[in-house]
């Protein structure tokens, strides 16, 4: 407190140090992860080579865990695999989580990378390595700039969440763990081979599909292919459900809605010259529409029922909901938007397209606000790679810009017209 003199009376000023702007913290955020780029890229390359299959990610929550309490973050692991951590206020009036997915895919790599996975039939082909260590990379960093969340009566949470590639997916884990209890924002990001390291696809709306499975099994009296009246032609009539059941949907369903059946196994006898006493196939049906979705499971049951009637089988119809579409809350993607823009300039945030892919961030985002970002992986210039394939490589930059802009937004969703 300091007194000025004035001709009249003395008069008393106090000093106020105004809170960081959500730019300059943005930018310290930055300084933090660079600090740390080496090792981060050493901890990718270290999970990368150590994949691990939907809820057995034990070496790599083992992992998580290590580092996490070593910088004097607390942790909570979920049962079997995964685990929550807190940051920040420990009575907020925001709290954003911030989630990654920890599970490979059962897929031999085939990148020939000094690091590639040393786990026969697993591979990180889908880029959740990426995930982790970008979200251990924001965590490090916010825990170092904990105390500007306390300032801003901010907490972070997050969730390093088990078993994305399985139906159900582990975000019901999560959950049911209490792991978005009291959370106010979800973000994340995902890894995107077709867009530019240092850029970030965004969009407003659903960004993925809503993804179920769905397994016809049919049975009835085999016999000879050459006495197809004394039989119940199961291929046949599985040929039916194969090539009519998705024709039927597209003529039942909102044409908006971008209703899709594809199978992806169909399997009926073992000899050429014998009926088979059972059939089946299996596939997934996704669409980009919430309502659309929750009508149809029994839809499906429906038609496969319509379809084989003629043919004497009996058919069970096993439909599995997966996962909800990802719908982009449009304040999430716009503080997402700010935290890449001010990292790495306008033209980082490109316009991304819906996905048919599926995604089960989408669970949480029914019960809370948020955002996925579309991560750019591709060197530029160098070739466009796929995910799910054995062959998938990303330029390694995209984990350091994954935890820049994982940690950015909780800040630029926070200050002036975010959540605050």
């Amino acid at each position: 407190m300091t007194t000025e003199t004035t001709g009249q009376l003395p008069t008393t000023t106090t000093s106020v140090t105004s809170p960081a702007s959500p730019r300059s913290l943005v930018g310290r955020v930055a300084a933090e992860v660079d600090a740390r780029a080496d090792e981060l890229v050493r901890l990718r390359r270290e999970v990368h080579a150590h994949p691990e299959l939907a809820w057995h990610e034990l070496r790599t929550t083992s992992l998580l865990t290590e580092v996490l309490t070593g910088a004097g973050v607390e942790v909570r692991p979920l049962p079997g695999s995964g685990l929550i951590a807190d940051l920040g206020s420990p009575e907020p009036r925001v709290r954003v989580a911030l989630r990654a997915d920890l599970d490979a895919l059962p897929l031999e790599e085939s990148t020939g990378l000094p690091f590639a996975s040393r786990n026969l039939g697993a591979a990180h082909a889908c880029g959740h390595d990426v995930h982790t260590v970008g979200l251990l990379g924001a965590g490090l960093a916010l825990k170092a700039l904990e105390h500007e969340l306390v300032a801003q009566d901010v907490a972070v949470r997050l969730l390093f969440q088990p078993a994305e590639e399985t139906i159900p997916g582990g975000a019901h884990a999560v959950m049911e763990q209490g792991g978005i209890e009291g959370v106010d924002r979800v973000l994340a990001l995902h890894c995107d081979p077709s867009i530019d390291v240092g850029t970030v696809g965004l969009r407003v709306g659903p960004i993925t599909a809503a993804s179920d499975s769905v397994h016809v099994t049919l049975t009835g009296r085999g016999g000879h292919t050459s006495r197809p009246h004394l039989t119940q032609d199961l291929t046949y009539a599985l040929g039916k459900v194969v090539t009519e059941v998705p024709a039927v949907l597209s003529r039942r369903l909102d044409p908006r809605a971008g209703t899709t059946l594809v199978w992806g196994m169909v399997r009926s006898g073992s000899a050429p010259n014998v009926i088979p006493t059972q059939a089946e196939c299996m596939g997934t049906v996704r669409m980009l529409d919430a309502e659309v979705w929750d009508t149809v499971g029994p839809l499906v049951e429906e038609v496969v029922q319509a379809v084989v009637a003629p043919y004497g089988v009996t058919a069970i119809v096993r439909h599995v909901r997966g996962v909800p579409p990802v719908d982009n809350d449009n304040a999430a993607v716009v503080a997402m938007s700010r935290a890449t823009m001010t990292l790495m300039g306008p033209s980082a945030v490109v316009p991304t397209k819906q996905s048919m892919g599926g995604e089960d961030l989408g669970w949480y985002l029914t019960d809370v606000p948020g955002a996925m970002g579309r991560l750019g992986t591709r060197t530029p210039g160098g070739p466009t790679y796929e995910l799910h394939q054995s062959d998938l490589v990303v330029d390694e930059r995209a984990v350091i810009i994954a935890a820049k802009v994982l940690a950015g937004s909780v800040f630029t969703s926070v200050g002036p017209d975010g959540l605050a």
